[in-house]
């Protein structure tokens, strides 16, 4: 269940960051195609796409090259992030939330840091209900096509607690 956690309270952590807005995003074009990202709209893209358990979206956010850390798990590249992460927790894990206390931007990067929170679901392999809570760190990169991609998340989760 403690991986699970860690998988879900990324998303979460991704979802509900605030960051910088430039002139462009303010007037309403898409952080994507402006200098600066908003943080906090990629992470809304990433929690909005894990809370409606669309795969294919939160897998599209991620960078080709992207790096997920949480203790000692380390996955490299899109393809094992979604195969052994987005994939195997998404259905199992609701409600993340996230809480920012730094974060920033500039014109090739955007990262937040804070704590998180998410509901863990009940399994046919683990039928208890649980909260799962720690720190976390994204960072996310413009890629060549202007679009920003997330390209490395570390959590630092606390041990799951039984819902009650």
């Amino acid at each position: 269940m403690k991986s699970y956690l860690t998988l879900v309270c990324a998303a979460a952590l991704l979802a509900s960051c605030s960051g910088n807005k430039d002139n462009a995003t303010a007037a309403g074009a898409p952080a994507s195609t402006t200098g600066n990202a908003s943080v906090a709209e990629l992470d809304q893209q990433f929690l909005g796409a894990w809370n409606s358990k669309d795969a294919a979206k939160a897998t599209s956010l991620l960078a080709d090259d992207a790096q997920f850390l949480q203790g000692e798990t380390h996955f490299s590249g899109k393809s094992e992030i979604t195969n052994k992460w987005i994939t195997p927790t998404i259905n199992t894990i609701a409600n993340l939330k996230t809480s920012v206390v730094s974060s920033g931007s500039d014109a090739n990067t955007a990262y937040e840091a804070g704590t998180f929170s998410v509901d863990v679901l009940p399994t046919s392999t683990d039928p208890t209900a649980g909260v799962g809570e720690g720190n976390f760190m994204f960072l996310w990169k413009k890629a060549s096509d202007g679009s920003w991609k997330l390209s490395y998340a570390q959590l630092e989760d606390l041990p799951v607690r039984v819902k009650k």
